[in-house]
């Protein structure tokens, strides 16, 4: 009956394979194993002072880019889910046996409120939600703090490199007031949809230690730069 209905809602209202674009369904099963390789740790070079360890699911390129971009810019939100799944992977790759013990914090990077407001929608917040659900339905204590606020106005890191990125990001994000409490009993786990040269995430975790709750802190996304998986194995 499932499979009847999908084929004919996808005569009335076509949809494109978020990863290949394949016509009438949203991701085809080709590109959902693209995400299903198994998370790994990951390291950018240079790598940003501050950066907490990482584990990312899978390499930004090829199918999983195209995923990601269909979330972030086009706004095919039905992606998150898997997109979460894949999140809470990184997840759980970094946190070990600690994630059985105590209650895993999952802490999204904010997006910039413009942007937030082009898109209509932030998207790590949106995923950080989708993984924090898949990790409960794992039998794991988590939960998602939208803890992180940007304190001032950024320029568009696009077509920055490494240094530059960090100068523009340095004490720009804050822990809003009451966050400090709700980061209390728990691991602290930075997440974000991507990772390029990590100046963000570096950012988040400077401003969460600037609340005092860095003990154990991790950092998982979904898709990292290829080249942070090739230094890792080196």
């Amino acid at each position: 009956m499932r499979s009847w209905w999908r084929e004919i809602a996808g005569l009335v209202l076509p949809v494109a394979c978020g990863g290949c674009g394949r016509p009438r369904t949203e991701l085809c099963e080709e590109c959902a194993a693209s995400l299903a390789a198994g998370p790994r740790r990951v390291r950018p070079s240079p790598e940003p002072e501050g950066l907490p360890p990482v584990h990312a699911a899978a390499p930004y390129e090829n199918a999983v880019r195209a995923m990601l971009l269909a979330h972030k810019e086009r706004g095919v939100l039905g992606l998150a889910g898997v997109l979460g799944g894949a999140l809470a992977d990184a997840v759980r790759a970094g946190a070990g046996h600690a994630g059985d013990r105590v209650p895993l914090l999952l802490v999204p990077v904010p997006s910039a409120r413009r942007a937030t407001a082009a898109r209509g929608h932030d998207p790590a917040r949106r995923i950080a939600a989708a993984a924090a659900a898949e990790l409960r339905r794992g039998g794991a204590r988590a939960r998602m703090l939208a803890v992180l606020r940007q304190r001032r106005v950024v320029a568009d890191q696009a077509g920055l490199g490494a240094r530059e990125r960090g100068l523009n990001l340095a004490g720009a994000l804050g822990v809003v007031d009451g966050g400090r409490r709700l980061l209390d009993g728990g691991r602290v786990v930075l997440v974000d949809d991507v990772l390029t040269t990590g100046a963000s995430l570096a950012e988040a975790a400077r401003a969460v230690r600037s609340a005092g709750r860095a003990p154990g802190m991790r950092a998982a996304v979904v898709a990292a730069s290829p080249s942070a998986f090739e230094i890792n194995r080196n």
